[in-house]
């Protein structure tokens, strides 16, 4: 028996938002950012980080008001990316293959049985390559999956001699050209001593690399049998550097970069406007006027941070 039209466009729009999410919010940076930093939902093109930082200078107390110390208020803006995934399937060239047991009876085909599956796996590969764009993402880049918005290293490449740089030799010793086994261990040894000494103690302080440096690590770490340290922080790719608490974080958008960065969580700011439920974002219909099932699933985003100068790089 064959699902009907109804059936799979019934359970795509239950789902719709559930599947937006996951595409969206689903990424490894995002979800951090999420559960401890800043969603800036409504975000339409473009919208302001307002920082305010403040001094309070200590007088004699006496009689008499002496006014000592300033406030400034700046912005950073979070610009967000415009993006559309769309795809058209012809039910008709299944009749060929084994699929074809799961058409309806007769030569007009208004639904395809695996609706369900194939957006489920359209939001996995939305949410993976949003992922690299978090962090790689280049309006200049000629790459379209990365060029809709300016990720992190990007951000941080503006942001010039405000970000704390760990590969120096105030830090380091010297300047590495590459992270590999018999450097990581420095490496990450001169990424914390390059931490602020204001945000050392963090609860949501994390060092942020690639799968493949985290690779690197965990392994010299386990050669060097420093099985005296609790370095599992949970499950996952995620331990505590050894004899810290802050997380080291392996994430996906990090790969084939050789870039180490350490940042608080709270700093960060993710702009997007998915839980607007007024507008439709994720939609399957069958086309009439060309006898086919489309998908389209548009949505916006676009990240930040607030302070430059609490974030450290180790890259080479």
């Amino acid at each position: 028996m064959s699902f009907s039209l109804g059936t799979l466009v019934g359970y795509v729009e239950e789902n719709e938002q559930l599947l937006v999410s996951a595409s969206v919010l689903g990424p490894k940076t995002a979800q951090l950012i999420q559960s401890l930093g800043t969603v800036m939902v409504g975000v339409k093109s473009a919208e302001t980080i307002n920082v305010m930082s403040t001094d309070a200078n200590f007088q004699a107390d006496g009689c008499g008001y002496t006014a000592s110390g300033s406030t400034s208020i700046t912005q950073r803006t979070v610009t967000v990316g415009k993006m559309k995934v769309t795809e058209s399937i012809c039910p008709k060239s299944l009749e060929a293959y084994y699929l074809q047991k799961a058409l309806p009876a007769g030569s007009s085909y208004d639904t395809v049985a695996f609706a369900e599956q194939w957006t489920s796996l359209k939001s996995e590969k939305i949410a993976s390559q949003l992922e690299a764009a978090i962090w790689k993402g280049d309006t200049t880049s000629g790459n379209a999956n990365l060029n809709k918005f300016d990720g992190l290293i990007e951000l941080i490449k503006d942001a010039g001699a405000s970000i704390v740089n760990a590969n120096s030799v105030a830090f380091y010793g010297s300047v590495e050209t590459a992270i590999s086994n018999s450097t990581v261990v420095a490496v990450f040894d001169a990424v914390y001593k390059a931490i602020p000494a204001e945000i050392i103690d963090a609860a949501d302080l994390k060092i942020f690399c690639g799968m493949d440096v985290f690779r690197t690590y965990t392994i010299k770490l386990k050669n060097d049998d420093l099985f005296h340290y609790q370095t599992q922080a949970s499950p996952g790719a995620s331990f505590f550097l050894p004899g810290t608490a802050i997380e080291v974080v392996g994430t996906p958008g990090l790969n084939g970069t050789n870039k180490i960065y350490a940042m608080r969580v709270s700093n960060l700011y993710l702009g997007t406007d998915i839980l607007d439920e007024a507008e439709s974002r994720f939609k399957v219909w069958y086309s009439q006027d060309n006898d086919e099932v489309r998908y389209m699933s548009s949505f916006k985003l676009g990240i930040n941070f607030a302070f430059p100068t609490e974030i450290v790089k180790f890259e080479v």
